[in-house]
Formats: structure tokens, sequence, C-alpha cells
């Protein structure tokens, strides 16, 4: 005599797919509350971004207005993406990072151009043209913990401060060449040191990462486009030679 639940719902319980929609419907319920506060913190990427592009047709000696506005958009993302690890803490890091991941490398891509033109100054490290944040320093300023290992919870990862360390690369390779047109032909050479410094760096780590590794390849393109433009001022008698 066959049973009362196989008679009502056939081999298979229409409660397992209730189950799984119940899992469906608060799984995009996350997914919409976070991409709510992404939406907020692109557009202020985009502003923060847009403050920082002057910095392509501002002489060096005149940065400092644009440093500041910087300083302060970019204060204004760190709240967004504080909001954003709140939320985010609640649920499985790797299960949703790739919702956020590449706002949260553009959002460290701008602080790091900001702290190599000199902003985002601190007790222990006073701003200077052509300083490098670590990623502990751009975790400070977010707000956020850096490679978490020890726990699931939002963090800033190793990768992601890679992926904006070579966007920077790719912005300076850009300002070399604004620069030259602005009459500031110091500020190639400092760039051109920098992405070399970067580049050796770069050389020493084994990348996992496919998709770091190979953008990571496209940094000696950069570095051959910033020594072109040092060779042509060395050519015009622009800058002093290094034998001279």
């Amino acid at each position: 005599m066959a049973s009362t639940n196989t008679a009502d719902f056939g081999m298979v319980d229409p409660a397992i797919f209730e189950d799984l929609q119940a899992k469906i419907d608060e799984d995009t319920q996350v997914r919409d509350e976070l991409r709510n506060i992404l939406q907020t913190l692109e557009k202020q990427g985009r502003a923060t971004q847009s403050i920082l592009s002057r910095a392509h047709s501002t002489p060096s000696t005149h940065i400092q207005s644009t440093i500041a506005d910087a300083e302060a958009s970019i204060a204004q993302q760190t709240e967004t993406i504080v909001r954003l690890a709140e939320v985010a803490s609640k649920h499985p890091y790797y299960k949703y990072n790739g919702i956020w991941t590449k706002d949260i490398q553009n959002a460290c891509f701008t602080i790091l151009l900001c702290g190599w033109l000199g902003g985002l100054s601190s007790q222990d490290n006073e701003g200077q043209l052509g300083r490098l944040l670590t990623i502990e320093e751009v975790g400070h300023i977010l707000k956020v913990p850096t490679n978490l290992k020890d726990r699931d919870a939002f963090h800033l990862s190793i990768e992601e401060y890679l992926h904006s360390l070579i966007s920077l690369i790719d912005e300076l390779a850009r300002l070399a060449v604004n620069s030259v047109t602005l009459g500031d032909y110091q500020r190639p050479l400092q760039i051109s040191q920098f992405v070399k410094d970067i580049h050796a760096g770069f050389q020493i780590l084994n990348l996992k990462n496919d998709s770091l590794r190979r953008r990571s390849d496209s940094i000696k393109y950069s570095v051959k486009k910033i020594e072109d433009v040092v060779y042509d001022l060395s050519l015009r008698n622009l800058v002093p030679r290094r034998d001279a």
C-alpha cells in the first residue's frame, strides 16, 4: 500500500524545491543589498577619478588643491566601504566578493594614485611625491582589514591591491607623457624610476591568479612607454644626463 506522501506528491516532495526557492530568494536579497551599496561606491569612485585626472593638466607645483579635493572624495568612499563591509561580513566572503572586487580595486587605485601624488599623509608618513602606500596603509585608510586568513569576513585582498598597483602604473605612464606637455621634465624621471622599481618587484612574485598574471605582463609596455619619454627628453637636452 502506497504511503500518503507518495500518493500526494508522487516520487519527489515539492517541499524540496520550495526550500531551494527560499534559498534563492535569500541569496537574491543579499546580492541586491550589496549592489545598492556598490552603486553609491561606483558613483563616488568615478567622482574621485575625475578629480585625480586633473593631475594630467596641472603642474606638480600646483597639485595641492587637486590632492585636497581627492582626499575629501576618498573619505566619502571610505564611509561607503565601511557600510559595505558591515553587510558583506555577515555572509561568506568568497561567495559574494566577485560582486564588489572591481569597485574595491578602483577605490584602492585612487588611494594609491593620491598617495603617489603626495596626498594622504599620516603621523607615520608625510605626504611626498612618488610614495607607494602599502596594502596595510590602504586598508587603514579604507578602515578594513587586509589579507584575512583567520576568519571569514570582508577584507582587502593581496590580489585586489596588486591589480590596483598595475592600474597605477598605467595611469603614471599617461602622466609621464602629459607632464612633458606641461613643461614638467622632472616628473617623467621620477615616474620612470618608480615604475622600474615596481616592475622589478612584480618579477619577484610567483603569481597564481591568471588574470593578475596576464595584467602584470603588461607592465613592461608601460616601462617602455615611459623610457621612450625620458629618452626623447634626453635627446633634446631637457633633462640632465647621468654622465654629466
